[in-house]
């Protein structure tokens, strides 16, 4: 059985029109989230979701969780959080969720102990996003593997198989045409990270077409949320005609 998409979330007034209101369908993911100042201005220009990063064993934007959960609660109701956790048991990943209160776990590494259905059956109303890193073809029957137990797809440049593993937030682009034919053949929708920014989301969006994209590094300036980078983030995928 397929799983159901995540409804979009409630606009605020102050927020560029985004996800069919004012013609763009793109769903924007906006990642490394690290206040409550910046979760406002993810909001207030586009995002129809916010990634708050847990401990990672490297890369950017990991916060104590406390501070996920005291953002993840100042933004209910009007967009999806996502808890990127590098837990790898069902009951970490369980434990952290319910730390943090988040509405969907993006989980960046394999799961080695336990199942997603542990994981469905204690959080029955979070979803639940795999990665995975887009490294060879080997990633095409990985991701159609992970799409028959969650609700979407990440698909991203880390590398988990190294001695210190990167699992997001790498600045480092893929092959997007790997990525397309996990798009093509995946039973979910897809979200496209890794690499992206203002420059390349246009032609990365036309070559995947991915249900959303995600971003971490590529819109910030001295690791800070940058407005204008933002905006013109969202004017590249405007660029597409059909987002």
């Amino acid at each position: 059985m397929r799983p159901t998409p995540i409804p979009g979330p409630f606009l605020a007034q102050d927020r560029l029109p985004v996800n069919g209101e004012g013609g763009l369908k793109m769903k924007i993911k906006i990642c490394c989230i690290a206040s409550v100042e910046e979760a406002d201005l993810a909001i207030a220009n586009g995002a129809w979701a916010i990634g708050l990063v847990g401990k990672m064993p490297s890369g950017p934007g990991p916060i104590e969780d406390s501070l996920i959960a005291k953002i993840a609660e100042h933004v209910r109701g009007r967009v999806e959080t996502f808890l990127l956790t590098s837990e790898q048991s069902a009951q970490g990943i369980i434990e952290h969720a319910k730390r943090t209160r988040t509405t969907t776990i993006q989980i960046v590494d394999r799961i080695t102990e336990g199942n997603y259905d542990d994981i469905r059956n204690a959080l029955p109303d979070i979803k639940l996003v795999q990665v995975i890193h887009v490294e060879d073809e080997a990633s095409v029957d990985e991701a159609l593997e992970a799409a028959r137990h969650v609700d979407y797809l990440l698909l991203d440049s880390g590398r988990p198989n190294l001695k210190v593993k990167e699992l997001g937030g790498t600045g480092r682009v893929h092959d997007w045409e790997i990525s397309r034919k996990i798009r093509e053949r995946s039973r979910v929708p897809v979200f496209l990270a890794g690499g992206l920014n203002p420059e390349n989301v246009t032609e990365a969006v036309r070559i995947v077409e991915p249900f959303g994209v995600d971003i971490c590094s590529g819109v910030r300036t001295d690791g800070k949320l940058d407005r204008e980078k933002v905006r013109r983030f969202v004017g590249g995928i405007r660029a597409q005609k059909d987002c």
